[in-house]
């Protein structure tokens, strides 16, 4: 082989870079280091400049980009600034991934899925976030569809309300929120549930009525739950009658007990709840066990069979 001090073998620039001759020769045949002579036994040789390239290869190599990207780079085709600006956006992208990917295997253990359980999860987990808006929409149009009253149409826009993206490290409770929305907006009974309240509550006396007596509910019914009161106890009927006044005609009463079977539903205050956790705000205190324990409270005490003849 020729000698010549200024120019190094493949073994050489290697040896002084730190890669294998391998990755030399190979980056070599992909033409983004160029030999700069060849010896007269056809070997190929490098000065300080290839050198230096080799460094950078390295480098850029070493930080993820790929060859071609770094062949673009070399040919003066792209700049720096732009390579290494694509190049943060694809591993953002990537590490968004890999979170998800760790949040999916979290729920994963914590449900204890099956091998179905585990697809779904992952399925609904990696699902854009325009595809997770799809869900909800196709959701609130069943039940709103056709319904033109401006008060319920803000109603329907609040049911639609999801973050535009899970954050990048979404936590355990954000992932479980969403895929139990998901799963509560595709259940058939839960569908049919809203629909029944939006068409029920088409009756503004009982839906001035239900009103009005929400602070009343969580007020006297709240207490009564939280303290243990039998509904059909005098102590509960007692608390019936501060939220409902005992001469209250019976057609108004039993379009009472008819709300109240709508929304005394803990599906329902389930949604705003889970809402409420993608979206990054308060959940409130839980307001349907009032709303339940009043409806079995007017059963025991203002149904037909509960007042004397």
């Amino acid at each position: 082989m020729d000698r010549d001090p200024d120019l190094y073998t493949i073994g050489q620039v290697a040896q002084r870079v730190g890669v294998s001759s391998r990755t030399v020769r190979f980056w070599s045949d992909r033409g983004v280091l160029p030999p700069v002579d060849r010896s007269s036994g056809g070997y190929r040789r490098y000065d300080e400049a290839a050198v230096a390239r080799l460094e950078l290869i390295r480098t850029l190599r070493d930080l993820g980009l790929g060859l071609d990207a770094v062949a673009a780079l070399l040919a003066r085709q792209v700049t720096l600034t732009d390579l290494a600006t694509a190049h943060v956006e694809a591993l953002d992208a990537e590490i968004r991934a890999l979170r998800i990917q760790r949040a999916v295997l979290r729920a994963v253990a914590r449900r204890h899925s099956t091998t179905e359980g585990t697809t779904m999860t992952n399925k609904l987990a990696r699902l854009s976030a325009q595809q997770r808006q799809g869900i909800i929409d196709d959701f609130v149009a069943n039940a709103f569809g056709d319904i033109s009253d401006p008060d319920r149409i803000v109603v329907a826009n609040w049911m639609r309300e999801l973050p535009a993206t899970l954050p990048d490290d979404p936590t355990d409770e954000q992932v479980d929120a969403w895929l139990e929305l998901a799963e509560l907006v595709a259940d058939t009974g839960f569908r049919h549930k809203i629909r029944a309240m939006v068409l029920g509550a088409a009756e503004e006396s009982r839906l001035e009525f239900g009103l009005n007596i929400r602070p009343l509910v969580l007020l006297h019914a709240g207490d009564a739950v939280d303290r243990n009161v039998a509904c059909g106890s005098a102590e509960g009927r007692a608390a019936l009658d501060r939220i409902v006044p005992a001469d209250l005609p019976s057609e108004e009463t039993a379009a009472l007990v008819a709300w109240l079977e709508l929304v005394a539903d803990l599906r329902v205050e389930r949604y705003w709840e889970l809402l409420a956790i993608l979206n990054g705000t308060s959940v409130g205190s839980p307001a349907v066990p009032a709303f339940a324990w009043l409806l079995a409270a007017l059963r025991a005490h203002r149904s037909p069979e509960a007042i004397p003849g």
